[in-house]
């Protein structure tokens, strides 16, 4: 579904890189020694942390949580007890898809132009920030997100920004070898 929604745009709009008009005036924070945080940063930080603690809030101590939990779990005992898993798992998609397309205008926003395929680096460094902490762990998934943005940036900085991805995702495989479940995942024990 990704490849065809990319290429649909492809076709009905552009190649090239698009302006995206800037959100939120710029003006810097914060300036230490030649970093500086500007509005855009900041509102991202604020944004993502709010996103982030109402979904923990949904999951964590809500019924729709608590179904989403349970269909996760064992559909089949999920239906048994009355939960409709059919529109649960409809529910999670649109909730991933929101959170989707407000990392896109975040990311649209930091960057100030955008192009038919601007989403799809982002939604695998995702995946990789998600599974370093640990699929299905909110707490990991922003561990790893940190992880993956300070391996990303001392790639950068110390050997040369070529090789950032490689970085990234040499870390991935390094986690999946030695920890699978995440740094922060729990391992999953079948019982027979």
């Amino acid at each position: 579904m990704s490849i065809f929604l990319q290429n649909f745009v492809l076709l009905a709009q552009s190649p090239d890189f698009l302006p995206f008009p800037t959100l939120i005036p710029e003006f810097a924070f914060l300036e230490p020694h030649a970093a500086i945080i500007g509005s855009t940063d900041l509102a991202i930080l604020v944004v993502a942390t709010v996103a982030m603690i109402a979904l923990w809030v949904l999951i964590k101590c809500t019924r729709t949580g608590k179904a989403m939990r349970a269909t996760a779990q064992d559909r089949t005992m999920a239906l048994l007890v009355g939960i409709d898993s059919d529109r649960i798992i409809s529910l999670t998609f649109v909730i991933g898809s929101a959170l989707a397309a407000l990392g896109g205008l975040l990311i649209a926003s930091h960057i100030g132009q955008i192009n038919f395929a601007i989403g799809f680096l982002a939604g695998i460094k995702a995946f990789t920030a998600a599974v370093l902490g640990g699929i299905g762990s909110i707490p990991g998934a922003v561990v790893g997100s940190f992880l993956l943005g300070l391996t990303e940036s001392f790639a950068t900085g110390y050997v040369a920004s070529d090789y950032e991805d490689v970085f990234a995702f040499l870390l991935l495989v390094l986690i999946l070898i030695f920890r699978p479940a995440g740094l922060l995942g729990k391992p999953t024990i079948d019982k027979v």
